[in-house]
């Protein structure tokens, strides 16, 4: 069902690397409490990836693609990325600006012969490209078509967004406010068709996709052989408890804002890219200082509460500040978060609307960082890795290696490391916690059967059984 991809690559043309050598402890706990929440929240699937600069340190799936067939997620299950999308589609425009064929500082009107959207408000400066880049436009959020509604999901052509644009209005004077805009970034869309003459589609493909050899990633859901690795979207379950199974969707004139399709490898191979353009290589898709104009915040409400870049979203985490986007249409969320300081990238990918999928990712941010791996560890506890059954009461008490011993945490939780608790061997299969102040706590005793396989872990005076698969197994 998954596919665990434990090697850390040796880059070749890279910063140097900030991440400790051996992630072991960090990255089970990740598999093992991403599938936990997934099934604790009745998500039907969920793809990850964790990289760091340009090692793909791990990637692995849980749950179904497809609830009916009980087809498993893997970690190359294509997803719809939905907004994610304005990546690409914000690379295409900054390629044509490094070739002088865009300013930042153009009018919309001045690219786009057709554009006729009403300017409502007088003294409004000109919506440019870099206003609709950040949001900043004034735009409304889209084209005048109820696209987001069920069950049809009625995407409007091209030909239809511009001929719907004469009804529209600004909502805003330009660079007055931050307004999210699926329009704006259709737009852009066109404007790179407009100068380039081609398709959008074709020169996305053309220029970004096939250079970067994202083979899995491509402008709408692929009707090729891939088409057999698409998962199935799912709606939010609501108060009947089943997540209702949505339609396919084509997303057609709004594919540059919303419609690209991929997978956690192939957007952990984008995030590589990006790293590895950072760090000084050459690439023929996009220049390194170009990407960091995109990834430096050019639009801050005067309320702190939204940082745009160009095209990517900045965002403020924690302690981190993280770049990146997110993605949200009928049956899909999806997010990826790079930390260019780190060079850790999170990719979590889901098959059903109203996912948590940036809380998810931001906890992994966390544990990567929390130091739960000591190098020249020793000791095997193999026989306690796992999870013990607390139903009804709780979820499962997850058993795990960390730091050069054990912990334990109950799931689900979305502070793993906040609510673990550590062990201390004390002999053979007893263990004690240790409390905050590094003073020993209560028991924890393991129980064998008469084979000497660890079947309960007991404290308290509760006798929690073994669950016979991991949590990373626990819906297959």
């Amino acid at each position: 069902m998954r596919r665990l991809v434990w090697c850390i690559l040796v880059t070749l043309a890279a910063a140097p690397s900030q991440a400790r050598d051996d992630l072991s402890n960090e990255l089970a706990l990740v598999e093992n409490w991403l599938a936990a929440q997934r099934a604790y929240d009745r998500v039907p699937g969920l793809s990850a990836a964790v990289v760091h600069d340009q090692a793909l340190l791990w990637s692995g799936a849980s749950g179904y693609a497809d609830l009916e067939s009980k087809r498993p997620a893997t970690d190359d299950t294509i997803y719809g990325i939905c907004s994610i999308s304005k990546l690409f589609t914000g690379i295409a425009a900054m390629q044509l600006r490094d070739e002088g064929k865009l300013s930042l500082e153009d009018p919309i009107d001045a690219l786009l012969p057709w554009f006729n959207l009403e300017q409502s408000h007088k003294g409004s400066p000109e919506i440019t490209v870099e206003s609709l880049l950040t949001h900043a436009g004034g735009l409304p959020r889209e084209s005048d078509t109820p696209y987001w509604m069920g069950p049809d999901f009625p995407f409007p052509t091209r030909e239809q967004v511009r001929d719907m644009l004469g009804r529209q209005s600004t909502l805003y004077p330009a660079q007055r406010y931050y307004q999210y805009s699926n329009l704006g970034l259709s737009l852009i869309g066109e404007i790179v068709a407009e100068l380039t003459g081609q398709d959008f589609e074709a020169y996305v493909d053309e220029r970004i996709l096939q250079p970067l050899q994202l083979a899995d990633t491509s402008t709408g859901f692929p009707e090729d052989e891939r088409e057999p690795r698409i998962a199935t979207g799912y709606g939010y379950a609501g108060r009947d408890g089943a997540p209702p199974r949505m339609p396919r969707y084509d997303t057609r004139g709004i594919t540059p804002a919303a419609g690209f399709a991929s997978t956690a490898l192939d957007l952990a191979s984008f995030a590589s890219w990006q790293f590895r353009l950072l760090g000084g290589e050459s690439d023929d898709v996009l220049q390194a200082n170009t990407l960091r104009e995109m990834q430096r915040v050019h639009w801050l409400d005067h309320d702190f509460s939204n940082s745009r870049g160009l095209a990517f979203g900045v965002y403020r985490v924690g302690d981190r500040t993280l770049v990146g986007h997110g993605g949200d249409c009928p049956g899909f969320n999806t997010r990826l978060y790079l930390d260019p300081v780190s060079q850790y990238a999170v990719i979590t990918m889901a098959n059903r609307n109203r996912v948590d999928v940036d809380g998810l990712a931001a906890v992994v941010f966390d544990i990567l960082e929390a130091g739960g791996t000591v190098e020249g560890g020793t000791a095997d506890f193999e026989d306690y890795l796992g999870s013990y059954d607390f139903r009804p009461w709780d979820g499962e008490d997850l058993v795990f290696r960390w730091q050069d011993g054990l912990a334990m945490v109950t799931l689900p939780t979305m502070d793993p490391l906040g609510n673990m608790v550590q062990l201390r061997h004390v002999k053979g299969d007893h263990f004690r916690t240790i409390r905050g102040d590094k003073q020993d706590g209560h028991d924890v005793v393991f129980r064998r059967d008469e084979s000497g396989e660890v079947t309960h872990v007991v404290y308290h005076s509760i006798d929690l059984p073994k669950m016979k698969t991991w949590a990373a197994d626990a819906s297959r």
